[in-house]
């Protein structure tokens, strides 16, 4: 078979013949005649045009929810669908040999024109171009698409064109048809993978759905049934019925406009079709050696003598036989897509706007991956990162990246230690007495009431709350074990000088009192650090935001451009952010070391801790702005202050006064050492708790964010970071240039689809 390539068929000549005049009921019917009339030139070129701007956007580009309207059959096996498939063409020929069936969508362009042998084009997926094959090829081509899929479906079409004098000016999408009869397994899996296949185009409103059918009961209509599901009033649904000679007997004067109209059994609204189309027997030949378009005109010559001997009105005359179908169809094409130019063109401004955004993205990026300039754009990327970590933590209204509820948070920092498999190495609940993650929760929600528990929300504001929720975790730190009697005078000893109950009670706290606090330290760090890992996509999204807002000069230009780099960029991304994650894990190991100093040196000496404020706020009258303070005010202040603060170690001091030292007193000064003990703790602890934030700011946050920058000044590349960059810019570069293309399509077609309104607009 020959072929030949070349673009989409469009640009032809045309005869000019007398318009199509509908039958009344008092005409003869016409003659058989093969061809048909050829519509105006206008209306084929608006079919023209917008199926190249369909074809360069939707096929070329792949976009597919393109505003074109679309004919879509559907129908049951053996009811005529590729009959009337074949009646559009004007010839005879068959997609699927044997029983198979089509199993993917075949999208037919109709084109009438005055020719003497009919043309068949398939659209190459790979060069989208139309190529022209003889008619059998174009049959084995189709055949071969259909049978490839064996027992399944797709929705990938096949497109299809036919240029000729006998065709009907339209375009369809022919379905696969539904299956009544389904008795293996397989067999009904398929046949729910073409109602599912069917349905994506069903169910598209822009879409007028052809439901074929035999003519008969209106009870035995299976697939209108379907139609119905999609299209309850019918607005745009047409129903084809077919082999409407085999009904011809059941007619009489008296029903045969009832009958038309539905009997009552389907709705007004729906606009309905009888017509025979041109039938044979299996594995016979068409009748009296006739080609099926000269059938095509006796069938529909015989439908209209018919129903005029049976006195139908004029206005059921307009619905019977082909050529009333055929022409109500080319006017309903022509409408619809004169109707679709509007939105086809909005369409097209979108995505020309969209892809010069693209395409100036792209261009932004080729300059910063630079070879020459390589590690210094993406130094400069983490450093604007490191930078904007601190504006998200000063609260940023217009993130909405991973912001969570407390229930949620908790929720996903136990999920993700639990997949990183070290959820054993931190005390996951504050106390055994939680019998789960659930109760901890409730607890927080019902009786601790945390500030903004039901709230989603990021940065700054969820640290604030997750402050709030390790403090309450840290509190239930208790003593674990129970001091027994010869630990207490274990810790007596004898020395160079006498043991005092003042270093007993030191001794006691610093062997095991202090483990609870150091075993929930570990929890406060993990949590401290998953928070500051979750921000990592709320920072870019910040930087995103700045892009054209009043703030972009306030903060930066550059943290845009370096957002996007990042987003779109992985050997970048990976950088920054494993950085990112290295400086959190580094500080997280600082700040359990900090922390645990702290309490070491806490427990050794309790008694700074036991100390209260020397700050006094007496009065809450503010008053008169004071003077001044003068040398010796200050000189007079500093004693008072000191001697203030000590009323707590004076307490203590004066109990552990009163432990007896005789001997014989030994259980009642044991009992009043381990009561003494467990008020060392307690206060102790409340210290520490009401400090947590102090210790989370100071020994995490703020020496994050201060040296994150310099981190990320340091970043260096390997040679496996170089290959990504270097595919990166080679990816890059194409996806520029089919942006580029893509631009250039989509702003010819605007041309095109521009000056075809503006001429319909003229004439």
């Amino acid at each position: 078979a020959s072929q030949h390539t070349g673009s989409a068929p469009g640009h032809r000549q045309q005869m000019s013949r007398p318009p199509f005049q509908e039958l009344s009921p008092d005409d003869e019917p016409p003659a058989a005649t093969a061809q048909l009339p050829v519509r105006s030139k206008s209306n084929t070129e608006l079919l023209d045009v917008l199926s190249e701007v369909k074809t360069r956007v939707s096929d070329r580009l792949g976009i597919v929810d393109f505003p074109m309207p679309q004919f879509i059959l559907i129908g049951s096996q053996s009811v005529g669908k590729s009959r009337l498939v074949e009646s559009f063409a004007g010839e005879q020929f068959n997609f699927v040999s044997g029983t198979l069936g089509s199993r993917r969508p075949t999208v037919l362009e109709f084109r009438n024109v005055p020719s003497d042998v009919s043309k068949w084009y398939v659209l190459d997926k790979n060069t989208n171009q139309w190529q022209h094959h003889e008619m059998q090829k174009v049959m084995q081509i189709i055949g071969d698409a259909h049978q490839s899929l064996g027992n399944s479906v797709t929705k990938e079409p096949i497109n299809v064109r036919v240029e000729s004098s006998l065709c009907v000016d339209m375009q369809i999408v022919d379905l696969p048809g539904y299956r009544s009869f389904a008795g293996s397994a397989e067999a009904k899996k398929l046949a729910e993978q073409i109602v599912e296949l069917n349905a994506a185009f069903l169910s598209d409103s822009r879409n007028v759905i052809l439901c074929v059918e035999e003519a008969g009961d209106a009870a035995n209509l299976s697939s209108l049934r379907q139609c119905q599901d999609y299209d309850p009033t019918y607005k745009r649904t047409i129903l084809i019925r077919n082999k409407l000679d085999k009904f011809y007997d059941d007619l009489t004067v008296d029903n045969v406009n009832r009958w038309l109209e539905g009997m009552g059994d389907l709705p007004k609204a729906l606009k309905k079709f009888a017509l025979t189309l041109p039938h044979w027997g299996d594995g016979a030949f068409p009748p009296g050696g006739k080609t099926l378009s000269q059938l095509r005109q006796d069938m529909n010559a015989q439908d209209v003598m018919k129903f005029k001997e049976l006195n139908t009105t004029s206005r059921f005359m307009e619905t019977v036989g082909f050529d009333n179908f055929r022409a109500f169809m080319e006017k309903r094409t022509e409408r619809m897509f004169v109707e679709a130019i509007g939105p086809v063109l909005t369409k097209l401004r979108d995505l020309e706007s969209t892809m010069k955004t693209r395409h100036t993205d792209l261009s932004e990026e080729m300059v910063q991956s630079d070879p020459a300039q390589m590690l210094a754009t993406v130094r400069t990327a983490g450093m604007s990162f490191a930078n904007c970590l601190g504006h998200v933590m000063e609260g940023y209204i217009r993130s909405d990246v991973h912001r969570l509820t407390l229930d949620d948070e908790l929720k996903e920092f136990h999920k993700y230690h639990d997949m990183m498999g070290d959820s054993d190495s931190f005390l996951q609940l504050p106390t055994e007495e939680f019998g789960s993650l659930e109760d901890y929760i409730e607890y927080l929600r019902s009786h601790i009431r945390v500030p903004a528990f039901d709230v989603a929300i990021n940065g700054g504001a969820q640290f604030r709350r997750l402050m709030f929720e390790i403090e309450t975790y840290l509190r239930f730190s208790e003593i674990g074990t129970e001091m027994k009697k010869r630990d207490v005078l274990q810790s007596q000893g004898i020395g160079t000088s006498s043991i005092t109950w003042r270093e007993v009670v030191v001794k006691l706290l610093n062997n095991d009192a202090h483990l609870p606090l150091q075993a929930r330290i570990q929890y406060v760090g993990e949590r401290i650090r998953w928070f500051f890992m979750m921000q990592k996509e709320a920072i870019v999204q910040f930087m995103l935001s700045l892009k054209g807002s009043p703030d972009e000069k306030l903060y930066s230009v550059l943290y845009a451009k370096h957002a996007k780099l990042i987003e779109s960029n992985k050997t970048v991304r990976k950088l920054v952010f494993d950085v990112y994650d290295s400086v959190t894990q580094r500080q997280l190991d600082q700040f359990i070391s900090l922390f645990k100093s702290t309490l070491h040196a806490t427990f050794s000496n309790p008694w700074v801790f036991l100390k209260k404020t020397s700050a006094k706020l007496e009065d809450d009258d503010m008053g008169e702005l004071p003077l001044l303070p003068t040398l010796e005010d200050t000189k007079a202040r500093i004693p008072q202050e000191i001697q203030s603060r000590t009323g707590i170690e004076r307490t203590v001091t004066k109990w552990i006064y009163d432990i007896p030292t005789q001997p014989h007193l030994i259980d009642e000064a044991v009992d009043e050492v381990q009561l003494l003990v467990l008020k060392v703790y307690s206060h102790i602890r409340g210290q520490i708790c009401d400090q947590v934030e102090l210790f989370a700011e100071s020994f995490f946050k703020l020496p994050l964010i201060r040296r994150l920058e310099e981190d990320m000044s340091k970043i260096e590349l390997s040679d496996v970071d170089k290959e990504g960059y270097r595919v990166r810019r080679e990816k890059l570069e194409g996806e520029r240039t089919a942006t580029a293309h893509g631009l250039k399509e989509v702003q010819e077609c605007m041309g095109i689809l521009s000056n075809f309104a503006l001429k319909m607009s003229v004439s």
